[in-house]
C-alpha cells in the first residue's frame, strides 16, 4: 500500500514537472515571437520612410529636406512614442542617411 502511494506521488510530481517545463517553453516562445514582431515593425517603418524618400526624389527631383516634410506631403506617420528617426541630409541630390530605432521604455 505504501509503495502505491509513493508511486502515485512520483507520477503526480512528474506531471507537475512536465507542465512546468512546457509552460516555461511556451513563455519563451511567446517572448521570442513578440520580439520578432517588434523587429518587423521597425523594419517596416524604415522601408516606408525610404520609399517616401525615393518617391519624393522621383516626383520633385530632390530628396526631402526633413522627416516633417515627408509627414506633411507623403503620408508618413511616425509614432514618436515608439520610434526615433535619424534623418541626415547631405545634399539635395544625395540619398539621406535614414536610421529608425525603437525607443527604450523607462
Amino acid at each position: 500500500m505504501k509503495r502505491r502511494r509513493v508511486a502515485n506521488f512520483i507520477k503526480v510530481l512528474l506531471i507537475f514537472v512536465v507542465l512546468g517545463v512546457l509552460l516555461a517553453g511556451l513563455s519563451l516562445a511567446t517572448e521570442k515571437m513578440r520580439r520578432g514582431q517588434k523587429g518587423e515593425q521597425l523594419g517596416q517603418m524604415e522601408r516606408s520612410i525610404r520609399r517616401a524618400t525615393m518617391t519624393c526624389y522621383a516626383t520633385e527631383g530632390v530628396y526631402p529636406p526633413s522627416i516633417q516634410y515627408m509627414e506633411d506631403n507623403y503620408g508618413i506617420q511616425i509614432d514618436e512614442n515608439l520610434y526615433t528617426v535619424f534623418y541626415e541630409v547631405h545634399g539635395e541630390n544625395l540619398m539621406p542617411e535614414i536610421t529608425v530605432m525603437e525607443k527604450q521604455k523607462e
